[in-house]
């Protein structure tokens, strides 16, 4: 038997997150990771030299403190660094054409000027000047003074001038972006690309996603001077910063280590049980970065009121994914390549149509040091939009299974065509991820994306439990599907762990 302060199950970046803010605050912390690989979604891995992310392709506010970004606070509050490779271009394959997009609001007017006239483009105008104050509003509270005690009366009041010069525009921010867009755009392109945007930030549309994670995009996307970020080293890179961020303050990392249950004693959570039967004990808290559904698996029967555990099942959950791992001869591809590109292949259908929209990533553009000397990695993915039903029940080792992952990969070849026509014989290696893959290898249940909890109706989960000793993270807990929210989450845990003295000092110490 095992003793530690704090078990965190999981390690994506919310548990890796909150684990190692926990170690630097002082604590003794265990993190149990079921997979052979830390990370999560988020993890990278590496065949015959090409070296691939699972998850996330999009970064910013990673490059440069201090940061809006929870995730660039984490890594400054712990004391690591991440090399990162900055551009600001990406391209888009619509129904209107393929042209490409940047961050920056000046550049998208040329675009929307070429595609839809001047007409647009002073709609677009029209909404910036709506979104300025709100994108104000939205990161005038950085979610690293939050915490879920009495003393978050004295971490958040450090921010009181600026929140009450804000406090008209955070009442907007609470319902759904589409009340703030519906008043503003009636241009059908401008409207079909900011539901595309709020696709992308929380699976979805914008009468789902809440008005704050749009301001907040706002706030990083469409400023003077910004750019996108890259991790060299890709996702893994940023997975090992956090697990370095862990250890050099003394915390510990359990690969392999697949945690059966939560022991509750006392009607308190006071460890974990590990598949090989081998317990851990918690002086302070267990905290669960797995999945709000998966997290009650590991509950035994009466730790928590079966109205509780009905309620937590019936979170609606966002479809999964396809994903396409190639590693490819690079030779005579042209110079101007973008390393990300969206394809919508109809606005018709809805955003949130399967296999509708595709999202390609071909990261070695801006990092070579991931694939072999004219080579190059692409990563392709259907962005949450997989229904997991058209998978349920079948056998991986079947070949029904094989025809479906041929079938269900062509929308994703065909997307990949439209950048690389030649694709198809520049293949060297071919991976094909489906949602029964997210749910073997990233235990994500049902493969699914996370939480579709849209504004209009409903709240995220929360990090606390009606279980004593039991706290929450990742994204089953934080609105936003993506690792800002997901790291912002587990600095919240952290921060709620510790005394207000030290809460402030870590804010003081990223600039906040």
């Amino acid at each position: 038997m095992k003793q530690t302060d704090v078990v965190v199950i999981g390690s994506g970046v919310g548990g890796l997150s909150c684990a190692a803010l926990l170690a630097r605050y002082g604590f003794d912390v265990t993190v149990c990771e079921s997979h052979s690989i830390p990370g999560g979604a988020a993890h990278g891995f590496e065949r015959q030299g090409f070296k691939f992310d699972s998850g996330p392709s999009l970064y910013s506010g990673l490059s440069y403190s201090p940061s809006v970004n929870p995730l660039r606070q984490v890594l400054d509050a712990v004391g690591v660094d991440l090399p990162c490779v900055t551009y600001d271009t990406w391209g888009c394959c619509l129904p209107e054409g393929d042209f490409d997009a940047a961050v920056g609001a000046e550049q998208f007017c040329e675009v929307l000027g070429r595609l839809r006239g001047e007409a647009a483009v002073l709609e677009w105008r029209r909404l910036q000047q709506v979104m300025t104050p709100l994108a104000q509003a939205a990161i005038a509270l950085p979610p690293a003074a939050l915490r879920w005690d009495i003393g978050a009366a004295l971490t958040i009041g450090r921010f009181a001038p600026t929140l009450a010069k804000q406090s008209v525009n955070f009442l907007k921010l609470t319902g759904p972006f589409s009340r703030i867009m519906n008043g503003v755009v009636h241009d059908p392109f401008i409207s079909n690309w900011l539901n595309l945007l709020c696709f992308l930030l929380s699976g979805l549309p914008a009468s789902g996603t809440n008005a704050a994670e749009v301001a907040f995009m706002f706030a990083d996307w469409y400023r003077p001077g910004v750019a996108l970020d890259y991790p060299i080293g890709g996702s893994g890179a940023l997975v090992n910063a956090l697990v370095e961020g862990l250890k050099k303050h003394g915390g510990e990392l359990l690969l392999n280590a697949h945690v059966e249950q939560i022991l509750v004693e006392g009607n308190k959570a006071v460890g974990v049980r590990l598949r090989d039967g081998q317990e851990i004990r918690a002086r302070r808290a267990v905290v669960s970065n797995a999945s709000v559904w998966d997290t009650l698996k590991l509950l035994p029967e009466g730790a928590i009121s079966p109205t509780f555990r009905s309620q937590r099942q019936a979170t609606p959950e966002c479809d999964s994914f396809m994903h396409l791992h190639l590693g490819i001869n690079g030779q005579g591809l042209p110079a101007d390549l973008a390393c990300h590109y969206i394809v919508v292949n109809d606005w018709e259908l809805g955003i949130t149509a399967p296999q509708n929209v595709v999202l390609v990533s071909i990261p070695s553009i801006l990092d070579p040091s991931l694939a072999p000397q004219g080579k190059h990695v692409i990563h392709v993915y259907t962005p949450g939009n997989e229904p997991y039903a058209l998978w349920q029940g079948l056998d991986r080792r079947s070949q029904e299974y094989e025809q479906q992952k041929r079938s269900r990969a062509e929308v994703m070849w065909q997307a990949l065509e439209r950048i690389i026509p030649d694709i198809r014989s520049r293949c060297e290696i071919q991976l094909v991820g489906t949602p029964l893959t997210h749910e073997r290898f990233l235990r994500r249940y049902r493969g699914s994306y996370g939480p579709a909890i849209s504004s209009a109706s409903g709240l995220f989960p929360g990090h606390g439990t009606p279980l004593p000793g039991l706290m929450c993270c990742g994204d089953s807990t934080f609105p936003g599907i993506g690792l800002p929210a997901v790291a912002a989450s587990g600095m919240i845990v952290a921060n709620t762990l510790v005394p207000v003295s030290q809460h402030l000092a870590m804010l003081n110490r990223v600039g906040l």
